[in-house]
């Protein structure tokens, strides 16, 4: 017959802690893993609809990935981004501001230009052939987006200088917070036409509406738009990722889809 063992208590006790500390241990690891499947992106309103499209496409190809999308102004963003909000990605309508970043090193990538953006004279009352429909009768508000904010904004103003309309519709103008705003303005009748992003010209919601003239690109800076992995993204495999699923040729063709020009 075999002896038989016992385990004195303050033993039992000591290896009773000693499992707990290793469960909670690996209950950590299991956490700081759940955290860095997740990507909070600061996006500029441009890109509502075609970034809405990318990540439900990014989402099948890495589905224990969650994506939060933020939308609004570029600047607005990088103001925020100074302060240390808490975002992962930040793709912007104007490259400047994450060259911004970078100097204050507040990045954790190299700066990559994903599109280039086009802006368009867009209105649900009438048909725009050109600059000169802003000097329409029927034209009492004109909604561009603000321009010390918004990059298309900033870009809207360019184009009224360079076709010496600035002066005439200034008194006649509505700024929009970003140009998601602006577009609003224009769908909901608050404004009779806007200078808007082609890619929300080109949206679902907003493509059977109006009718929209493309504004020549060279009556104004490039739209030059940048994304970027941000400092506090550092350790999160699934921000690269999302940046290097921008890179495929199924990201590019929704972008092409929307308006956007992609740069070789």
């Amino acid at each position: 017959m075999m002896p038989e063992f016992h385990t004195p208590k303050k033993q039992r006790r000591g290896l009773l802690t000693f499992l707990i500390t290793i469960g909670l241990f690996f209950a950590s690891v299991n956490l700081s893993v759940a955290q860095k499947a997740e990507i909070t992106v600061a996006a500029a309103a441009d890109l509502r609809y075609a970034m809405d499209s990318l990540v439900s496409v990014f989402k099948t190809e890495q589905p224990g990935v969650r994506v939060t999308v933020i939308y609004g102004s570029s600047g607005k963003f990088f103001q925020q981004i100074s302060h240390n909000a808490p975002f992962d990605v930040f793709f912007s309508a104007d490259i400047d501001f994450p060259k911004q970043l970078e100097k204050k090193g507040l990045t954790a990538s190299p700066i990559h230009t994903y599109a280039v953006g086009r802006l368009v004279l867009w209105s649900t009352k009438i048909k725009p052939k050109d600059l000169k429909s802003l000097q329409d009768r029927s034209v009492r508000k004109i909604a561009i987006a603000n321009p010390q904010l918004a990059p298309y904004g900033k870009r809207a103003e360019e184009v009224l200088r360079h076709y010496k309309l600035y002066d005439q519709v200034k008194n006649k103008l509505v700024q929009g917070e970003n140009i998601a705003q602006t577009a609003q303005f224009v769908s909901t009748g608050a404004a009779d036409i806007g200078l808007i992003a082609l890619s929300l010209a080109l949206s679902p919601p907003l493509k059977s509406q109006g009718a929209f003239y493309l504004i020549p690109s060279t009556a104004h800076t490039p739209l030059q738009q940048a994304h970027v992995v941000l400092k506090r993204a550092l350790h999160n495999k699934s921000a690269f990722a999302f940046l290097t699923f921008m890179e495929t040729n199924k990201a590019k063709k929704i972008m092409e889809a929307f308006g956007f020009s992609i740069p070789k």
